[in-house]
C-alpha cells in the first residue's frame, strides 16, 4: 500500500511538473510575443514602413517560410537535370533501401528468435546466415546514404554562396552595405557560419522528412494486412494532434534563433575590432575598456543562450513525452487489441507460436512507424529552426538586390538632418543626377555634395579640369574633400546635376593608408589585375622592376628574390614602402586621372617630389590632398573646401605658392 502511495505520489508529481512547463511555455510564448510587438512599436518612429520590416523578421513556419525557402531551392537546386538533383534522387533511393532492409531485418530477426525459441537447428542457420550474407549491403547502403548527404550539404552551400558572393561583389554593392545602407550589420556572419547552418539545416529537414514518411507507408501497408486499417488510423490522428499542439509551442523557437544568430555576428564583430585596431588601443591603454565592450556583447549573448537552452529543455522534455513515450503507448494498445480479442478470427486459425510471430513482426512493425512518427513530430523543430536562418538569408537576399537597383536604406536618422532644411531635403533625391563618361575631363555642373543621408556640404559645386591640370584640394577635415572622391568614384550617390567624367577604370584612388593584397610581390604591383591580365597588357616583370625603382623599391626585388614570393605585405612593409607601393601600382595602371589622399605623408620630399614630377612625364592628372605645402609647385589649380559650404576654385600663381611655402 505505501508503495502504491508512493507510485501514485511520484505520477501527480511527474503530471503537475508536465503541467507547469506547458504552463511555462505558453507563458514564454506570450512574453515573446509581446517583446516582438513592442519592439516594432518601438522602431516605428526609425523605420518608413513599419509592416513592411515587420513581415521581413518575421520567423515562423507558414506560408512565408515556404515561399522563402521555395526561392532558395531555386538557387541552390537551378535546374531538373543537374548534380544536386542526382544527389537528391540518390539519398532518396537510399532510403528506400534502407527502410526496405529495415523491414527485411524485422522479419528476419523474428525468424531467428523464433527457431532460437522452438529450437529448430535448420529455421535458426537458414536465417541466420542470410542475416550475415546481407550485412555488408546494409553497411553499403548506410554509407551512401552518408555520402549523399554530405555531398548534397556541399553543393548546396557552394551554389548558395557563389550566388551571394555574385551579387555582394557586384560593383560597390560590399561598399554600400556597409556604408550606405546599415540593414545588416554582420554580413560576414551571413555569408559564412548561415549559409553553412542554413544549408545544413535544409538537407538534414530533407532526409529527417523523406524517410519517417517512407516508413509511415510501408508500414501502414504492412500493418493493414496484419491488424487491419483502424490501428494506422489512430497513431496518424495521434500524430496530427500532437503535431498541431507541439508546432503551437515552438513558434518562438524561429525567433529566438535569429537573435542568437545576431548576438553570435555582434560577438564576431567586437572581436574583429580588436584586432583590427589593436595599436592604437594599445596606445591608448584602452585594454580594460574594450573588455568591459567585449564582456557587455557577451553577456547579451549567455544570457540569450541561457534562455533559449532553457527552452530548448521544456520543449525537449514536451517533445520526449508526446513523439516518443506516449506515442509507444499508443502504439502498445493498438496491436495489442486484435491479440486480446479472443472473438479475432485468428485465433481460430492459427497456432500459439504463429500468433507469437505474428504479434511479434507487428510490434516491431507498429513500434518502427511510432518512431518514425515521433521523428516527424521532431522535425517540425528543425523546421522552425530553420525559418530562422531562412529570415536571414532571405534578408540578406533581399538588401543585396536593393543596393544592386540603386536603393539603400538607414534606419538612424541623424540630428543634422532632423535640423536642416526640410525643402532641400526634398529636392536631394539619391541618383537624380547624371553622370556622363568622357575621357580627359573631369566637370561638376550645378552638382550639390551630400552624405547619403542627405547631410549638404556644398549645395551647388561646379568646376572643370582637363587632363594635364593638377589640382590640390585642401581645407579643414569634414569640409568634403572625402566626400568629393567618393562621389567621383561612384561610391556615394549623385543628388543633382552633371558630374562629367572618365569611366572607372581610368580613374585611381591611392589612400594614405594602401591595401596590401593577399598574394606574391607581383600581386602588390598590379592589384587588382592578375598574371594574365599583366601578360595581355604586354607588360614585363622587367618594367615591373622599373616602377619599383622609380620610387626607391627596387631592393624589396633584390632581398626578395622573386616576384612569385609571398609574403604577409601588410606587415612585412613598413608604412613609407607601403605608400611607395601604392605609386608604384599608380605608374602600373597608368590612369587618367589620380587622387592622391595624403598618400605620399610617410614619403621623404625627395621622393614625394620625383614621384610628383614622373607623374606628370607619365601623363597622369593628379588630385591631391595634403598639407605639405612643398607640394603646391606640382599643381596649377586648387579646390578649397571651409566646412561651411563654401568653396574656392582657383588658379596657383607665384603668390600663392610663396605664400604657401
Amino acid at each position: 500500500m505505501a508503495a502504491l502511495s508512493k507510485y501514485v505520489t511520484a505520477k501527480n508529481s511527474s503530471i503537475a511538473g508536465g503541467i507547469l512547463l506547458v504552463l511555462y511555455l505558453l507563458k514564454q510564448r506570450r512574453r515573446t510575443s509581446k517583446q516582438d510587438r513592442s519592439a516594432r512599436k518601438g522602431s516605428s518612429d526609425l523605420l518608413l514602413n513599419t509592416e513592411k520590416d515587420g513581415r521581413k523578421d518575421r520567423a515562423a513556419v507558414d506560408k512565408v517560410f515556404f515561399l522563402r525557402i521555395l526561392r532558395i531551392l531555386g538557387i541552390m537546386v537551378p535546374r531538373v537535370f543537374c548534380k544536386e538533383t542526382g544527389y537528391l534522387i540518390l539519398i532518396a533511393a537510399m532510403l528506400v533501401a534502407r527502410t526496405y532492409c529495415d523491414v527485411w531485418m524485422i522479419q528476419n530477426g523474428t525468424m531467428i528468435e523464433s527457431g532460437i525459441i522452438s529450437r529448430d537447428i535448420s529455421l535458426f542457420k537458414e536465417h541466420f546466415y542470410s542475416y550475415i550474407c546481407v550485412i555488408p549491403a546494409i553497411a553499403l547502403v548506410n554509407n551512401f546514404l552518408k555520402l549523399g548527404l554530405n555531398e548534397l550539404k556541399l553543393r548546396f552551400r557552394e551554389r548558395l554562396t557563389k550566388n551571394l558572393y555574385d551579387q555582394y561583389l557586384q560593383g560597390f554593392t560590399y561598399y554600400k552595405m556597409g556604408n550606405l545602407d546599415n540593414r545588416i550589420a554582420n554580413a560576414d556572419q551571413l555569408l559564412t557560419q548561415d549559409v553553412e547552418k542554413f544549408c545544413n539545416s535544409v538537407v538534414d529537414l530533407y532526409s529527417n522528412l523523406s524517410k519517417p514518411l517512407l516508413d509511415i507507408g510501408l508500414y501502414i501497408f504492412k500493418l493493414t494486412s496484419a491488424i487491419g486499417a483502424q490501428g494506422p488510423a489512430i497513431m496518424m490522428a495521434y500524430l496530427l494532434i500532437s503535431g498541431l499542439f507541439l508546432t503551437r509551442l515552438r513558434r518562438p523557437i524561429g525567433k529566438m534563433t535569429v537573435t542568437e544568430q545576431r548576438y553570435e555576428g555582434e560577438y564576431r564583430y567586437v572581436n574583429s575590432r580588436l584586432i583590427t585596431n589593436s595599436e592604437e588601443i594599445a596606445f591608448y591603454n584602452g585594454n580594460m575598456r574594450e573588455k568591459q565592450t567585449i564582456y557587455a556583447t557577451f553577456k547579451k549573448l549567455v544570457d540569450h543562450l541561457h534562455n533559449f537552452i532553457f527552452f530548448r529543455f521544456s520543449m525537449g522534455f514536451i517533445d520526449s513525452i508526446i513523439a516518443k513515450y506516449v506515442a509507444t503507448v499508443v502504439g502498445y494498445l493498438v496491436v495489442s487489441r486484435p491479440f486480446l480479442n479472443l472473438a479475432h478470427p485468428r485465433h481460430l486459425h492459427s497456432t500459439h507460436s504463429e500468433l507469437l510471430e505474428d504479434y511479434y513482426q507487428s510490434g516491431r512493425m507498429l513500434l518502427r512507424m511510432s518512431q518514425a512518427l515521433g521523428r516527424i513530430v521532431l522535425a517540425g523543430r528543425e523546421m522552425t529552426r530553420l525559418s530562422g536562418f531562412t529570415a536571414r538569408i532571405t534578408e540578406l537576399m533581399k538588401v543585396l538586390k536593393d543596393l544592386n537597383t540603386g536603393r539603400y536604406e538607414r534606419t538612424m536618422v541623424s540630428h543634422q538632418e532632423k535640423e536642416s532644411d526640410t525643402a532641400e531635403k526634398v529636392v536631394l533625391v539619391p541618383g537624380s543626377g547624371k553622370i556622363i563618361n568622357r575621357d580627359n575631363i573631369i566637370k561638376f555642373d550645378h552638382t550639390p555634395l551630400a552624405t547619403p543621408n542627405g547631410d549638404v556640404l556644398i549645395r551647388d559645386l561646379s568646376f572643370e579640369v582637363r587632363s594635364g591640370t593638377n589640382v590640390l584640394v585642401c581645407g579643414p577635415n569634414g569640409c568634403g574633400k572625402s566626400s568629393l572622391f567618393r562621389v567621383l568614384g561612384e561610391l556615394w550617390p549623385l543628388f543633382g546635376g552633371h558630374l562629367t567624367k572618365p569611366e572607372r577604370g581610368k580613374l585611381f584612388y591611392v589612400p594614405q593608408r594602401p591595401y596590401m593584397t593577399l598574394g606574391s610581390l607581383r600581386d602588390q604591383v598590379i592589384y587588382p589585375d592578375t598574371l594574365e591580365e599583366q601578360r595581355r597588357k604586354g607588360i614585363s616583370d622587367q618594367v615591373l622592376k622599373e616602377y619599383l625603382d622609380n620610387v626607391q623599391l627596387g631592393h624589396i626585388l633584390d632581398r626578395e628574390g622573386s616576384w612569385d614570393t609571398v609574403q604577409d605585405w601588410m606587415d612585412v612593409l613598413s608604412g613609407g614602402e607601403k605608400q611607395r607601393m601604392a605609386m608604384a601600382r599608380l605608374f602600373y595602371h597608368k590612369p587618367q586621372f589620380a587622387i592622391l589622399d595624403e598618400c605620399t605623408s610617410a614619403v621623404s620630399v625627395d621622393v614625394e617630389d620625383y614621384i610628383y614630377s614622373h607623374c606628370r612625364t607619365v601623363g597622369i592628372t593628379l588630385f591631391t590632398v595634403s598639407h605639405r605645402k612643398s607640394l603646391w609647385k606640382h599643381h596649377e589649380y586648387y579646390l578649397h573646401m571651409d566646412g561651411r559650404g563654401n568653396y574656392d576654385f582657383k588658379p596657383i600663381t607665384e603668390e600663392t605658392v610663396e605664400f604657401g611655402s
